[in-house]
């Protein structure tokens, strides 16, 4: 018979059983879920159609992780680009501070002095944190600059346990908490990074540990935080999947078993089988207040959760930006083009160069008409992106007229019409490139050369 306590649960007005406590489970050899993940086949998504409810917090936030995983994969950003991408956040986060962290390396003193940098910034948000292992050599570092929160790395399966750090969960559990409670000690909170939580025993290491975790906070009455770290990609959103793979279940089971409340718990993504924002999301929706991520995506292997993805997640989920500057990712775009080097992929949504383009020429006659007919949203409004319609031999004048006022933001008496001598030229140009078997569409490239070659013969001027 069930003994456990019979109470109101005060969200919902229902009956409800107490929660059930799951101590940490030791095993002799490491659980590695070999019907999920055996490594000579490919991974595979199991069904026990259990459902858990919806728990959206009524605050959801977004934290950043470019300078620490967006730097684990390319070359080390200056301190300055470091600083100047800083103020960007802050921009973009807004008022109300939507991107609420930013988590930093504290390795190098170049790493050092971005930290000061954006600290004499003096904002608010996006609050300046760091990232260190779990060991006390690494803490000396964040004691010396004073911040307010680190995150410590608490790898969590047993891939990590038994085989990185040859330690049995319990030597691993006791490691972890004896960092969090020297972090304690000096009034700094604690993030544990709960690496490679998707390939975890939830209910026998992971609930477990975060129950303490959440024991150890009670004690030092500082907050202690949960960041679940889908290390490979593996999680999946799927109603009724098994865990550790179901997003849904890793945040409920946390949440619910272990008492975590939904401020102190964040997702951080990879995107190794495309589900870094479908599992963000699904973990906003689950009951984290917070998902981590980086700007286009830049981070280990395939990358992290895209920044600019979860700012439009939130407008989508809220109904609202709530202050959010979108054309601040457009200007970080161009930033990261034209002064650090990286080319974002052309196609990439809401930065690439050909995201909001149309090409063929009948999508391309019914936005001439309309241009809500075959673009997103008002790209021009949230982020100084007009639709462009990409010229091919469908295109005619006014489709090139309308590619050059687009491309080259011309308003007012600076618009080119169909009938202009340029505008003639160019269509001239394009007609007996596809006479002669052409058939794919013209470049942006080919028709800037054009234009300014028709300028120069015509000794007229667009801009």
């Amino acid at each position: 018979m069930d003994q456990r306590k019979v109470f109101i649960n005060p969200h919902n007005n229902l009956l409800q059983l107490e929660e059930p406590i799951y101590p940490l489970v030791e095993v002799d050899q490491p659980n590695t879920f070999r019907n999920l993940f055996p490594y000579d086949e490919i991974p595979k998504i199991a069904f026990n159609d259990r459902i858990v409810p919806h728990h959206l917090p009524e605050e959801i936030f977004i934290t950043d992780t470019t300078f620490r995983d967006g730097q684990q994969s390319r070359a080390p950003y200056t301190t300055q680009q470091i600083v100047t991408m800083y103020d960007y956040l802050h921009r973009l986060g807004g008022p109300k501070g939507l991107i609420r962290q930013s988590e930093f390396f504290l390795y190098s003193k170049k790493d050092r002095d971005a930290v000061y940098s954006c600290l004499e910034r003096g904002y608010e948000f996006p609050e300046v944190t760091s990232w260190i292992r779990a060991s006390k050599k690494d803490f000396e570092l964040v004691k010396e600059i004073g911040l307010k929160e680190t995150g410590i790395l608490v790898s969590c399966s047993d891939y990590h346990i038994f085989y990185k750090m040859k330690m049995t969960r319990g030597e691993a559990m006791n490691h972890y908490l004896n960092i969090v409670r020297e972090c304690l000690e000096t009034g700094i909170a604690a993030r544990c990074h709960l690496e490679d939580i998707t390939r975890s025993d939830i209910h026998g290491f992971v609930i477990p540990f975060c129950s303490k975790l959440m024991k150890l906070s009670e004690e030092y009455n500082i907050p202690v935080k949960i960041r679940a770290c889908d290390t490979m990609g593996y999680g999946v959103n799927f109603a009724g999947a098994v865990i550790p793979r179901s997003v849904q279940g890793i945040i409920y089971g946390i949440r619910t078993h272990a008492n975590v409340p939904s401020k102190w718990l964040e997702w951080h993504g990879h995107n190794d089988f495309y589900k870094a924002v479908t599992n963000s999301t699904t973990a906003w929706l689950y009951g984290a207040s917070g998902v981590n991520c980086s700007l286009f995506g830049i981070g280990e292997r395939t990358g992290n959760t895209p920044l600019e993805a979860m700012v439009f997640e939130y407008a989508q989920l809220k109904g609202t930006l709530d202050g959010m500057d979108t054309t601040v990712i457009t200007e970080l775009a161009e930033y990261f083009e034209n002064e650090i080097g990286y080319r974002v992929p052309s196609r990439t949504p809401f930065v690439g160069k050909n995201f909001n383009v149309t090409r063929a020429g009948i999508h391309a006659d019914g936005l001439l008409k309309n241009e809500e007919i075959y673009n997103i949203f008002d790209t021009e409004k949230f982020l100084n992106r007009p639709v462009l319609v990409a010229v091919s031999n469908t295109s005619g004048l006014a489709g090139i007229a309308h590619w050059i006022n687009t491309f080259f933001k011309l308003k007012g008496e600076k618009t080119v019409d169909k009938g202009h001598p340029i505008v003639a030229n160019i269509k001239a140009w394009v007609d007996k490139e596809y006479e002669t078997g052409r058939v794919t569409v013209i470049t942006d490239d080919e028709l800037i050369e054009i234009i300014q070659v028709a300028q120069e013969e015509l000794g007229l001027y667009i801009q």
